[in-house]
């Protein structure tokens, strides 16, 4: 089983299309689907109602449950998506945030790759979308593999286009909001067991939310160096590595190519 963790808020005009997304997955395995409801002020929970009447219609060969929950009070995307990490019942899983969304082979393909390098992480390459959900014509590529020392350079691991194996998120979780919090645990994680695996393609359709981290490149720098002085890095060797991550945020967001290089 894989389970898949969908943090919520406010993102009743999205939710569909992510879980549906999650529903058209062509993998074999059963799949338990998380969305944790970050105390959302809309019809959130409304809109996953729906698409949960959807779920029980599948065919019992593919089983395919979605799981609503709810958050007593406002927690945050990493204690949030905590939530689901410690309910999980899958020995694998997958983060999507809820207005991003999948292609239908995405976890297939994950799967037999994580499998095939007996792996505990991998992650794909994704495609920009705009806040409508149309096509920004912008594909940012990933390296085949990257470690530790690779990923202190740049960050080339999307959240939402993570599988991963369950217990290696129970060794470390996700922590400080603040900061950017996947990364953490994407270092943390390989610190321990050296690689992750990718593939160059965009099955993670990423929509730029106007208040997403990604759009406030000031703010997410200042959050990203303060990810190395959390991972206790000393201050010579952070400025060398910061100074390398805005030479990659370059060349992935405003130099063509297929981003191989992270």
């Amino acid at each position: 089983m894989i389970t898949v963790i969908i943090p919520a808020y406010n993102c009743e005009k999205f939710i569909e299309k992510a879980l549906c997304s999650v529903l058209d997955q062509t993998v074999a395995e059963d799949l338990e689907i998380l969305v944790i409801d970050d105390c959302s002020g809309d019809n959130t929970k409304q809109a996953v109602e729906a698409v949960m009447e959807r779920a029980k219609a599948m065919t019992a060969e593919r089983k395919r449950e979605i799981c609503y929950l709810k958050n007593r009070t406002n927690l945050g995307v990493a204690e949030t998506r905590n939530v689901g990490i410690r309910k999980a019942k899958g020995e694998y899983l997958a983060f999507l945030d809820g207005d991003d969304w999948w292609e239908p082979d995405k976890l297939e393909k994950q799967l037999a790759l994580i499998r095939e390098k007996d792996g505990v992480l991998v992650y794909s390459g994704r495609e920009l979308m705009s806040s409508d959900g149309m096509c920004g014509g912008k594909i940012i590529g990933v390296p085949k593999q990257t470690d530790y020392k690779s990923l202190l350079h740049t960050n080339c691991i999307p959240c939402s286009s993570v599988l991963m194996k369950t217990e290696a998120a129970r060794e470390f979780y996700m922590c400080h909001d603040e900061l950017h919090e996947d990364y953490i645990l994407w270092l943390r994680v390989l610190k321990k067991y050296g690689r992750a695996y990718g593939i160059n393609e965009p099955l993670l359709k990423s929509r730029l939310s106007p208040g997403g981290k990604s759009r406030n490149k000031l703010k997410s720098a200042k959050m990203h160096y303060g990810v190395y002085k959390y991972m206790g890095i000393p201050t010579w060797k952070a400025v060398w590595l910061f100074f390398c991550y805005g030479v990659n945020g370059v060349r992935k967001y405003f130099w063509r190519g297929n981003g191989e290089n992270g």
